[in-house]
């Protein structure tokens, strides 16, 4: 039941969007650039579902991404003119919604559009019967194969709700190869090349560590996938684009919000420490290797809760006693406050430094974040207290911003049930409805022994120097926790990396790890290093209990780090 891409052996698969709020123009690049047989588009993350949950309290008709649908307004017929089918998650929290709007734009065009859409994954009306508490949004996450029903039954855009970003490229490899649901390498390859496009400009140099190699970057093209029968997949992008795609950015990619050696999913669990990676040519990366075991019994549930309320102030200290000045300004505010919020946290950082050539590199920031059930105790009852102290405190005292009332903050958390709860339905172009089984059979997870690395030899002279000056990094969020993948070039880095780079010495380079559960793993065929730093991120990004509240760029912080580095390892 193939015939969805022009050849038979080959899908080639782009992606237009890595998440709500991406390039607006992307979908038309990606349909002018070049030949494609689908396009995708990754719209959700945690915190795309609780803005879209807020959206959906507000109006019932709403909680799906609107960009999407400003896209198809110029993409649609250009799309069916030639012959690519769109497959999106933008159905957020409501797809059945999306795709009436996507009917109706269809016939406002006086075009002839067969529209599908996979549901299912919204939880939210039994979550206290499967014991998931009471959230805003409680969304499973789906696989592939109601998409590949949708694309059997000749759907020309498919939009689904909370599905794994890497299904919008399996459903459609699955529907054109015929692969079955015991597939399990060629599934797991194609997790793989999907888990590389789904954010798009990622893969082709966007946020790279040694972006200065790359060439232009002006615009990067967003990246293809020629996906294969057996699962492999060159990584390209169109020729002309911007940016480049080489081992080294397909593995950034890679490296990005993961976990252990098994990527668990719905359909199948991904052995990331199989994956190879090869530089065929220019802008194309080959990744072959990759093996798959069966899924775990257990399906993942995206979970967010309105925590309470939130606000913050952050004041400005410039030149001298800086140490001082915090203090002072955090003894007057604490002791003002008529009543305290439940929370109340501060962050000082050192901007400055000595003998200053401009104002602003002798300042530093120090920065009071308050939460609270009650929205009046971190309101103005907090912020207006700390410009009343504009006259009362350190020398210098300037805020960022003028006093505000706040708002409400979001709580991530993963809740997980057995997978014959979760219904999983195409509603195809002509209203049927296809009910997709789980899977039959599961393997529960389990952790990969880290493997045995050759010991690196040194000839005993080291230079300290950053850590980045031979290493590459990628970091980001998942909940609450932040992932660190750090990888190298050559066999021999990638000894001393493994030996050198333990859970201590992390903690050592980037203390503010140093209290938290720390766990890594190791990865030789992409020559990485992956680690799991726990609860660094509070209750998730919309807790922002960092400045950086994704860990984008904790990897780039471990990175500038110093170490004693063997010369003969030294570019």
């Amino acid at each position: 039941m193939g015939g969805l891409a022009r050849d038979a052996e080959v899908i080639r698969i782009g992606n237009c969007s890595g998440f709500y709020g991406d390039r607006a123009g992307a979908m038309r690049e990606m349909l002018d650039g070049g030949q494609l047989d689908v396009l995708t588009g990754d719209y959700l993350a945690e915190l795309t579902m609780l803005i879209l949950g807020r959206d959906r309290m507000k109006d019932p008709a709403l909680g799906y991404a609107k960009t999407f649908l400003r896209q198809l307004q110029d993409s649609l017929g250009t799309a069916l003119e030639r012959g690519v089918r769109i497959v999106a998650n933008a159905g957020g929290l409501n797809p059945a919604g999306l795709a009436l709007r996507v009917r109706e734009l269809s016939e406002k065009l006086g075009l002839a559009t067969k529209v599908a859409y996979v549901a299912g994954d919204d939880l939210l009306p039994r979550a206290s019967e499967l014991e998931l508490g009471s959230p805003l949004t409680a969304n499973a996450y789906l696989g592939a194969w109601g998409i590949a029903e949708a694309l059997h039954a000749g759907a020309d855009v498919v939009v689904t709700g909370r599905v794994t970003d890497a299904s919008l490229v399996v459903g459609p490899a699955a529907a054109h190869f015929g692969w079955g649901r015991t597939d399990y390498d060629a599934l797991a390859g194609a997790v793989v090349a999907g888990h590389v496009i789904e954010c798009g400009t990622q893969a082709t140099g966007g946020n790279f560590a040694f972006f200065t190699e790359l060439g232009d970057l002006g615009r990067p093209g967003f990246p293809i996938a020629e996906v294969r029968r057996d699962g492999s997949s060159v990584i390209t992008k169109h020729d002309g684009t911007d940016g480049a795609v080489t081992v080294d950015t397909v593995a950034a990619q890679l490296m990005y919000e993961i976990q252990s050696a098994r990527y668990a999913g719905p359909d199948v669990t991904t052995r990331l420490d199989s994956i190879r990676l090869s530089q065929q040519s220019p802008d194309r990366v080959l990744i072959d290797a990759v093996t798959g075991e069966a899924p775990p019994p257990r399906t993942k549930v995206s979970l967010n809760t309105i925590g309470g309320f939130r606000n913050e102030m952050t004041f400005i200290l410039t030149g001298l006693d800086i140490e001082a000045k915090a203090a002072l300004a955090r003894r007057q505010l604490e002791s003002w406050l008529a009543v305290r919020p439940a929370e109340l946290d501060w962050t000082l950082s050192r901007l400055d430094r000595p003998d200053p050539e401009t104002e602003e590199q002798g300042s530093a920031l120090l920065r009071c974040v308050v939460r609270d059930p009650d929205p009046n105790k971190v309101g103005r009852a907090f912020s207006s207290v700390a410009v009343e102290l504009a006259l009362a405190s350190y020398p210098g005292f300037t805020l960022t911003a003028p006093p505000g009332n706040g708002g409400p903050y979001g709580v991530f958390t993963a809740g997980y049930v057995d997978a014959g709860q979760v219904p999983h339905v195409a509603v195809l172009p002509d209203g049927d409805e296809v009910a997709i089984l789980p899977a039959a059979e599961t393997l529960e997870l389990a952790d990969v022994p880290e493997p045995a690395v050759p010991r690196f030899i040194s000839s005993g002279e080291t230079e300290r120097k950053p850590l980045g000056t031979i290493a590459m990094a990628r970091s980001g969020d998942k909940g609450g926790n932040a992932n660190i993948g750090v990888w190298v070039r050559t066999d021999d880095q990638f000894a001393w990396l493994a030996q050198t780079l333990t859970v201590d010495t992390l903690r050592e380079l980037l203390p503010e790890t140093a209290k938290l559960t720390v766990t890594r793993h190791v990865l030789p065929n992409l020559r990485a290093l992956n680690f799991i730093v726990e609860d660094l991120l509070g209750e998730g990004v919309a807790y922002q209990a960092r400045f950086d509240p994704q860990a984008k760029g904790l990897g780039e912080w471990l990175r500038a780090r110093h170490i004693d580095i063997p010369v003969e390892l030294l570019p």
